[in-house]
């Protein structure tokens, strides 16, 4: 495994958190949280380990030197070398999440163009065979008439209304939106095509984007 290699796809609002997390807190976290192993504990590891020879360089170095300020003791003359390799770990640490985050970010796009890729190719309505097809390889969405529809569970309100603004975002961007019911932790989702009048590949390409949601 290649230590940038993404697992799955990854949605824009993960990317944006864990590139959030890598840059502005610690380096490393945020590529753990996208599923970037590999990458996240070494990057992880280098941070801790910067942060570490940093803090042993303060005790040793710093210390002393304010002590003078108490005593007569000839002036402590202070050693830069272990600030240095610290500052220079976690430097190459945070350099890697950018790294790493910046992947993210294309591999999300990647994902959205893919997407609207397949919205536009989906004007047309399906035929009874094909949705049998496409239900086939999503069990998780039931037909009703000429609309598929899904429920989500998640563990409560914020983590549902989480997955509602992430829906909207993609849906924004390809101009295909499903009915949305909230109930609490329970958000219902429901597709069809009206312009097409039953449907399409739009809509099966929409869900399969929100069961990726789901998951992420």
């Amino acid at each position: 495994m290649k230590p940038f290699s993404a697992r799955g796809k990854i949605s824009r609002p993960k990317a944006r958190n864990a590139a959030l997390m890598n840059l502005l807190a610690t380096p490393g976290l945020g590529s753990l949280m996208a599923g970037r192993l590999i990458a996240g504990v070494g990057q992880l590891g280098l941070s801790v380990s910067g942060f570490v020879v940093v803090l042993v360089w303060f005790v040793r170095e710093m210390v002393p030197y304010y002590s003078l300020m108490f005593s007569d003791q000839p002036e402590h003359a202070i050693g830069y070398k272990m600030l240095v390799v610290g500052a220079a770990e976690f430097a190459l640490a945070w350099l890697w999440s950018l790294v790493t985050s910046v992947s993210l970010f294309r591999e999300a796009s990647k994902v959205n163009l893919e997407s609207l890729k397949s919205f536009a190719a989906g004007q047309m309505k399906l035929d009874e065979t094909k949705i049998q097809t496409a239900l086939a390889a999503q069990p998780n969405w039931k037909r009703n008439g000429e609309i598929i529809s899904r429920m989500f569970v998640f563990a409560d309100f914020p983590a549902a209304m989480k997955f509602v603004n992430a829906v909207a975002e993609i849906a924004e961007l390809a101009q295909h939106h499903p009915d949305v019911d909230i109930r609490w932790n329970k958000v219902t989702l429901a597709l069809t095509t009206h312009d097409a009048g039953g449907l399409t590949e739009k809509d099966f390409a929409l869900a399969r984007q929100c069961d990726a949601l789901a998951k992420g």
